[in-house]
């Protein structure tokens, strides 16, 4: 099964939780930071690993956009796609949002407007 990295704004930490379990329910592993991260922890080094032993990517869009570090998270992962190393980037509307503009021909998962049916299509889009 997939790794997955969720990238999320914090005010939608419980969405992407109940969307982790989701995925857990399917047989994925995952990601996410308020489980991986603790007091203490480096955040830089912990979002790394969880980066590079990502091969998927969910970028969950949210109507507040998105953060400093969702961006870094969502670029150094497109970089590595572009460059063929094996992993893919879904982008999940949460509750609205906008693609950045590099990333808007890519569909997206609209869980905003239908929660079952943008789930449904984030686990067939998952290799």
């Amino acid at each position: 099964m997939a790794k997955i990295f969720v990238s999320h704004r914090g005010v939608d930490t419980s969405a992407a939780e109940q969307l982790a379990q989701v995925l857990e329910a399917h047989g994925h592993a995952v990601w996410l930071d308020v489980r991986e991260i603790d007091i203490g922890d480096s955040i830089i080094a912990k979002i790394n690993d969880g980066l590079a032993g990502a091969t998927v990517l969910i970028l969950c869009l949210s109507d507040v956009g998105l953060s400093s570090w969702m961006d870094a998270e969502w670029m150094s992962t497109f970089a590595r796609q572009l460059d063929g190393k094996g992993v893919r980037l879904l982008p999940a509307r949460l509750t609205g949002g906008q693609l950045p503009a590099i990333l808007a021909d890519l569909k997206y998962a609209d869980l905003a407007c239908d929660w079952d049916a943008g789930v449904t299509s984030i686990l067939k889009a998952i290799p």
